[in-house]
């Protein structure tokens, strides 16, 4: 008897304190999120996403009804949630976030309709097709005070944050010189890209460009990075066009050099490989890294006596394997962005800038001068 009244009042006072604890450990609601587009070929990121719940879905903007009733029947959320007014949808669902799966031109509206309101926004790379858009982007970010956050394939590679650690945390390489970035491949309408995507993407207004922007934004955001946000002293393009019958409105290769005062980086964008790549190599004084890709790495400086083959994942090395899961850690605080981070509107700044030389320098055959 004693011992069941013992439990008893055990229980009483597990009761009174329950609401205390409770108030420790809130739960975190999903974030209002709406998709501004769905012309991209990225879209099935985040809506083939299972089982996760930082997000709900409260609203799609697609001015193509056909195509948007057709993904909301491959996706399966409501078709009412579809909007052809992106404002109309802003102030009717009242997101809390948008996420841009329209063209890189439009990117700037998407800004300008959910800035005022208070939405924050994650863009598809890069961030604009001029610095026009950009620098009114980053304005309209800025004074209302929302987060406007850029996102790469490569900002989720393990390799890619092993690779700043060893550079700037760990000292591997010893001083960055050289820097060379290869991304890209086959071209898009040989991956078979669908028709919608590939009517923007190939539109040197839509798109800004060709492969130069498409996949010369990679290694200007990776270089932005490792160099910690430093700004570029000059940049070099050359572009060509292997391909006028498939892609007649913008070039299908380019390399771009960038110089800074004590290193270089060489960028190869390419619609021409013969398969899929993106991997980086860093070369400093005393060593370098390959990253191949997500996963695999080559190592060796000059305390080793052979090069080493590594594999890096999550498990090793801090890194966010789903751009949205960090998006949303982002907006509920637990992830503070440095100003040269991945996604951050510092480094793409300076990204768009780089294009933006880059498509100059390309055009006019001469180096653009950032810095004198």
């Amino acid at each position: 008897m004693k011992i069941i009244k013992k439990f008893f009042l055990l229980f009483v006072l597990f009761l009174a304190v329950l609401p205390d604890l409770q108030a420790q450990t809130p739960v975190t609601k999903p974030i209002r999120l709406a998709i501004a587009g769905v012309t991209h070929g990225h879209t099935p990121f985040f809506l083939g996403r299972k089982n996760k719940t930082d997000f709900q879905l409260v609203g799609v903007f697609e001015t193509n009804k056909t195509l948007a009733l057709n993904t909301a029947k491959k996706y399966g959320f409501d078709p009412k949630l579809i909007y052809n007014d992106l404002g109309r949808m802003l102030d009717s669902v009242k997101p809390e976030a948008v996420v841009a799966f329209g063209s890189i031109f439009e990117h700037m509206a998407v800004v300008e309709a959910c800035a005022p309101r208070g939405i924050h926004v994650m863009v598809e790379k890069p961030l604009a097709t001029n610095m026009v858009h950009a620098k009114k982007m980053k304005d309209l970010a800025d004074k209302y005070h929302i987060y406007l956050l850029t996102d790469y394939e490569t900002s989720w590679y393990a390799t890619t944050a092993k690779s700043f650690q060893l550079v700037n945390d760990s000292n591997f390489v010893g001083t960055l010189r050289k820097v060379v970035i290869h991304d890209g491949h086959q071209g898009p309408k040989e991956i078979g890209c669908d028709k919608v995507f590939l009517d923007w993407l190939t539109d040197p207004i839509q798109n800004g460009g060709g492969a130069l922007i498409d996949f010369g934004c990679y290694g200007a955001n990776l270089m932005t990075y490792l160099q910690k946000g430093q700004e570029p002293v000059s940049v070099t393009a050359v572009t060509q066009h292997f391909k006028p019958e498939v892609y007649p409105k913008v070039e299908d290769e380019a390399t771009i050099i960038v110089t800074y005062p004590d290193a270089q980086c060489i960028i190869q964008a390419s619609w021409n490989w013969p398969f899929g790549r993106k991997d980086m190599e860093i070369y400093g004084n005393s060593g370098y890294i390959i990253a191949q890709n997500n996963k695999g790495m080559l190592l060796r400086n000059k305390t080793m006596k052979a090069e080493l083959s590594t594999q890096v994942t999550a498990k090793d090395i801090a890194v966010y394997e789903d751009p949205f899961n960090y998006f949303a850690d982002v907006l509920n605080g637990k992830v503070k962005m440095s100003k040269y981070d991945l996604y951050s509107l510092d480094n793409n700044m300076i990204v768009v800038k780089i294009l933006e030389a880059a498509r100059e320098s390309a055009k006019t055959g001469k180096a653009i001068m950032l810095k004198k």
